[in-house]
């Protein structure tokens, strides 16, 4: 099943994000990733979704989308030249000789090492998910103790004049 990356622009009002929510729940759409924040214009919100499915299940579900009051936009990004991006929290143990491995390797992946204990570190990541699952297959041997990770944004590039 094929993973869409949808972008959708809606009125920066209260009780959208519940009305999409209920949307995809009545129809058993699904929803693996969802990020929602404003955009230039505090008027208006940007809702970045990954959801799986067929594209018949995928042309539905912007069908729907489309028919939302307050809905501005939508646009399935997938396949198109795009810019994404996700930010991960994680705690990882960090006890004698892993402590210098983890801080080696948040350099390479250029993450941010945001809290210390004397038993943990915990790191802040921002790349594509490429660059997340690496690091997180690296960490995993040492002990990831918490992770917390944002929804994928992506934003399409802009084409050449």
């Amino acid at each position: 099943m094929v993973k869409h990356l949808i972008s959708v622009e809606v009125e920066n009002r209260f009780g959208i994000l519940a009305r999409i929510a209920s949307l995809f729940s009545a129809r058993g759409f699904n929803i693996d990733s969802l990020a929602v924040g404003e955009t230039e214009d505090s008027t208006i919100s940007r809702i970045t979704m990954v959801v799986p499915g067929d594209d018949q299940v995928i042309e539905q579900v912007i069908k729907q989308l489309r028919k939302l009051i307050d809905v501005i936009k939508v646009v399935d990004l997938t396949g198109q030249p795009t810019v994404t991006r996700e930010l991960i929290l994680v705690r990882v143990n960090a006890r004698g000789k892993d402590r210098d491995e983890i801080m080696r390797l948040a350099e390479i992946f250029r993450a941010r090492i945001v809290d210390v204990h004397p038993e943990s570190l915990t790191l802040e990541v921002t790349g594509n998910e490429e660059k997340i699952k690496g690091l997180l297959t690296l960490l995993r041997p040492l002990g990831v103790k918490k992770l917390v990770r944002t929804g994928k944004v992506a934003l399409s590039r802009e084409m050449k004049s």
